[in-house]
């Protein structure tokens, strides 16, 4: 998830923004002569103030994304439901992520930038609220939509805002580098936050710590950011009335595109978590039913929710969002069944089993600035194959996971896990740059942060398939082997690519 970190270590700003001006370098030569004038302009870097404030919100989405994970054998105990059940708090997360990332990106460009950054805050902290209160399990995914669709808010939204302090600016590498360093950071203190606050005031606790988090992010935001100017007609048109402006504005966010989006992955999403026991074939059907009239309805749409045709006619930008889903199914897989295994199979406590999975997302931390000076160096290339021979090497390593092994062979193998976040991540978005038209920027961007969701919905599934009723080390090898054949398709596009770009002397 693509968030942030206050002030990232000067090397490592100076390391990113040698790879954010390399790969915009590339891009420079491929734009025409008028785009090479727009970016040729130098950034100004964004107000300390106002990246704390955006920051202050960004880091919400990865600490609630991995936080989860250590409560939900509480939960699916307290609520007295199956492990594919207790799933959906994760899944159900991922999937109103994933559609409301590139809505909340609309909605801040038709409302201000500002206004949908609080909104999302105050989304947080109402949902953060109810979630302990909620009397039945379903109430409780509702609550973890609800959240979800506050903290998608400010990743967009922040971004929005500081691009349009330098609208002719390169992008601001400090400022990057930074959201991916608090990124890593968020989900890294998640695990170790949440088995803290669980091992002393039960599940509850990781919603609640949320209520102060929003409440210093608003009045941050608040005091920090820049007013939002007011959306003229240029934005919703000549609108006389409300309800022309209603209409306007669901229009513009293509609501029809988004139901058929979000239908085609809850129903593909509740066939893979029925395998487990009997298979719903029907919501196969209904899956790949959605994805058609998707496909057909978006290729008609001025502004669809997903630019099918910027895709179709970029094949290569394909295959980065499908390297960034594989990426983090095995990121999220890793994340969600680890706390389960060590709680339920080795016995440790909430506290002790963050602790563990530090290295995990820690590692990836310190990473970030090596990968980001082989990025500036060598290109996207040799970073992504580092990332995916590692992250294939991490993944068999958890075959060696028993209810005997020493605690210092599962600390090794987080270390071994962490470090390919800092390579894959910085790498596919310097992919992305390189890939995504210049004047498609914004779409590229709002879908790759969709595709990451995706990725983490599909590592739901893979728990439920694995772990079903009972959390076993059985179930953590299966995964394992599931996760060792993805980081090697990874493995094997990462080289397979390198070599056409360098066949085609790129």
């Amino acid at each position: 998830m693509a968030q942030e970190h206050n002030h990232p270590p000067i090397a490592l700003g100076s390391a990113v923004r040698g790879f954010v001006d390399r790969v915009a370098g590339r891009r420079r030569g491929r734009l025409a002569a008028s785009d090479v004038a727009a970016s040729a302009y130098p950034a100004r870097r964004p107000g300390r103030r106002l990246v704390s404030a955006v920051l202050a919100g960004t880091l919400l989405n990865p600490l609630n994304s991995s936080m989860i994970a250590l409560v939900l054998v509480l939960i699916q105990s307290d609520f007295r439901v199956s492990m594919a059940t207790a799933s959906w708090l994760l899944s159900g997360f991922a999937m109103a992520a994933a559609v409301a990332q590139p809505l909340m990106g609309r909605l801040a460009d038709l409302f201000g930038p500002r206004r949908i950054f609080c909104i999302g805050l105050l989304l947080v902290g109402v949902a953060s609220v109810l979630a302990p209160r909620a009397p039945a399990f379903g109430w409780l995914i509702a609550c973890r939509m609800l959240q979800a669709c506050g903290t998608s808010a400010a990743y967009p939204a922040g971004l929005a805002i500081i691009r349009a302090g330098d609208p002719q600016g390169q992008a601001p590498a400090g400022t990057l580098g930074a959201i991916n360093i608090t990124s890593s950071v968020s989900v890294a203190l998640g695990p170790v936050l949440g088995g803290f606050l669980v091992a002393r005031t039960g599940w509850p606790a990781i919603f609640l710590v949320n209520v102060p988090i929003t409440a210093v992010g608003l009045m941050l935001a608040w005091h920090w950011l820049p007013a939002d100017v007011t959306p003229g007609r240029a934005t919703l048109g000549a609108a006389p009335s409300r309800l022309a402006v209603v209409r306007a504005v669901l229009r513009r966010v293509d609501v029809p595109g988004m139901v058929l989006f979000s239908g085609m992955l809850a129903s593909f999403l509740a066939f893979l978590l029925s395998l487990s026991g009997s298979p719903r074939w029907p919501l196969l059907l209904v899956a790949l039913l959605a994805a058609a009239l998707l496909v057909r309805r978006e290729r008609g749409v001025v502004e669809p929710f997903l630019n099918v045709r910027m895709l179709a006619a970029n094949r290569p930008l394909i295959g980065v969002y499908a390297q960034f889903a594989g990426v983090n199914i095995v990121l999220y897989a890793v994340f969600f069944s680890l706390p389960l295994w060590l709680e339920r199979v080795r016995g440790f406590d909430s506290g002790m089993a963050g602790l563990l999975l530090l290295p995990v997302a820690g590692v990836g931390i310190l990473a970030t600035p090596v990968a980001a000076r082989l990025i500036s160096s060598s290109g996207p290339g040799p970073a992504l194959i580092t990332g995916a021979g590692l992250l294939t090497i991490g993944s068999l390593l958890l075959l060696v996971c028993n209810a005997t092994t020493p605690v210092s062979v599962l600390l090794a193998i987080g270390v071994v896990l962490g470090i390919p976040n800092g390579f894959n991540n910085l790498g596919l978005q310097a992919a992305l740059y390189e890939h995504a038209p210049s004047q498609h920027m914004g779409a590229a961007g709002g879908q790759f942060q969709t595709f990451r969701y995706v990725g983490a919905i599909l590592s739901t599934s893979l728990l439920g398939l694995a772990f079903g009723t009972t959390v076993t080390s059985h179930g953590l090898h299966l995964i394992a082997y599931v996760l060792a054949c993805i980081s090697g398709l990874l493995l094997v596009a990462s080289i397979t690519t390198r070599r056409l770009r360098r066949v085609r002397g790129e």
